[in-house]
């Protein structure tokens, strides 16, 4: 079957392209392959009474399918060049806010209208961070929360079904450069097409990588990012939740000079698990109902490991870790902050004693078994830290869930127009290993869509 655009991975730069190729395009032929579910038959078997833990499913619901892993997120859009990607670098830093800006009124038009978009201007708080040397990033954040967010999701697919061919449980096997284009195999046949765009998000870092070997596409090493997710009473970050809602604050440690940084805040939020290739690791959810919303706030606390000659295999190495506390734990471990400190392990009746009710079921144990020492210290310090601007971070009973580890793609070298080496091969989101976000990865599917559509 011929296409004019395939589009690989239906995450958020894969839906923004197919969007804005229906608005710019509409007499183009588009279809989508995506390895997950549609979004209505996306459902995790966790339910913490028959099913409380991982059983890794051939599909993980959580991680792909129409939405991609930022379905069930708790819809952060963070309006920024400060985080979430380098976008900037290929496009410019103005033309990058302002298609981070459209895709935040597309969201508004399709079931977002009535969120809150928070800003770090003007804040006491930065004058605080500054203070206990810490520092805050500047962002403007739209949050949707895990329910708007897949309402947002659902009237945009409600828009996209009837003009873009969607073929979901189908993953690709490969992609062939052809004469007139490209060919996009998979199990169930060969489809061609004039223009590809490759969105697969962090859960397609492996198959990126094969795919780039075969074409011959240079790439260059990337990060790993390794921590643990903090959970402690919602009151500790009131203060700082209610006014900024997420607060990306980044901390260089006296010990090493790493730095530290909080991600992904979830205030009154919920933990949860998630499968990356096998693998279990550890996330955070919020809603915007209220009923939905918990006692808790969580969030992650992450070390970036950049790596030099000659290793090149960051994934593989925050990969081992994980699976690690997989050995050791089943899945996540959870620890309290006290323990921790003390050097012993975390049992199931500390954890039941503690003045906190864990939104995850977690195996208690011992992340000092689990994370480098390095990583570790820097985490204790951070903690440290945060308890100035927020005391109560590190009271005994917060618990840390590891690990948390976020996966980058090999960075692949692709143009100013994000193309390869080849014409009308475009490789976007976070897959491509320039984004990081929600925000960012949108706006790349905007941006390249648009190139196709002046072709």
């Amino acid at each position: 079957m011929n296409y004019d655009v395939i589009i690989i991975g239906a995450g958020p730069g894969g839906i923004f392209a197919a969007y804005e190729l229906m608005e710019k395009a509409p007499s183009k032929k588009v279809a989508v392959f995506e390895a997950g579910n549609s979004l209505s038959r996306r459902r995790c078997p966790i339910d913490g009474d028959k099913v409380k833990s991982c059983i890794s499913c051939k599909t993980c619901s959580i991680m792909s399918g129409f939405g991609g892993a930022g379905a069930f997120s708790d819809g952060k859009y963070n309006i920024t060049n400060d985080f979430g990607g380098t976008l900037y670098k290929y496009i410019g830093k103005n033309r990058a806010l302002d298609l981070m800006k459209y895709v935040d009124e597309i969201n508004m038009r399709h079931g977002g209208e009535g969120t809150k978009l928070y800003s770090t201007a003007g804040t006491q708080f930065k004058t605080e961070c500054i203070r206990s040397d810490l520092h805050l990033l500047d962002a403007s954040v739209r949050h949707l929360g895990t329910d708007i967010n897949y309402i947002v999701l659902e009237n945009i697919y409600n828009h996209l079904k009837d003009g873009v061919d969607f073929f979901f449980n189908t993953p690709v096997e490969s992609v062939a450069k052809t004469e007139d284009g490209y060919d996009i195999i998979t199990a169930s046949g060969t489809y061609s097409c004039t223009d590809c765009i490759i969105s697969v998000g962090r859960s397609g870092s492996k198959w990126m990588e094969k795919v780039c070997a075969e074409l011959d596409i240079p790439t260059s090493s990337n990060r790993v990012d390794i921590g643990v997710r903090v959970e402690l009473p919602a009151p500790v970050f009131a203060h700082i939740t209610d006014e900024l809602y997420e607060s990306k604050i980044v901390y260089r440690t006296e010990k090493y000079g790493d730095r530290v940084r909080t991600f992904c805040m979830n205030p009154k939020g919920a933990v949860v698990n998630e499968n990356t290739n096998g693998i279990i690791t550890v996330n955070g959810h919020s809603y915007e109902d209220p009923e939905k919303q918990t006692n808790n706030t969580n969030f992650a606390l992450l070390v970036a490991k950049h790596f030099s000659e000659p290793f090149k295999d960051s994934n593989g190495y925050g990969e081992s870790i994980a699976r690690l506390s997989n050995m050791l734990g089943g899945g996540v471990i959870v620890q309290r902050f006290g323990d921790l400190i003390r050097g012993r392990r975390s049992t199931q009746s500390r954890i039941d004693e503690a003045f906190i009710t864990p939104t995850l079921n977690a195996t208690p144990g011992d992340l000092s078994l689990v994370l480098p020492k390095r990583i570790l210290d820097g985490i204790i310090e951070m903690i440290y830290a945060l308890d100035k601007v927020a005391p109560g971070t590190a009271n005994e009973d917060t618990l840390l869930y590891g690990v948390e580890v976020k996966f980058y793609n090999m960075e692949v070298e692709v143009n100013e127009n994000l193309e390869a080496r080849y014409k009308g091969l475009y490789i976007i989101g976070d897959g491509s290993g320039i984004t990081h976000s929600l925000s960012h990865a949108s706006a790349s599917g905007v941006y390249v869509a648009r190139k196709v559509a002046e072709n």
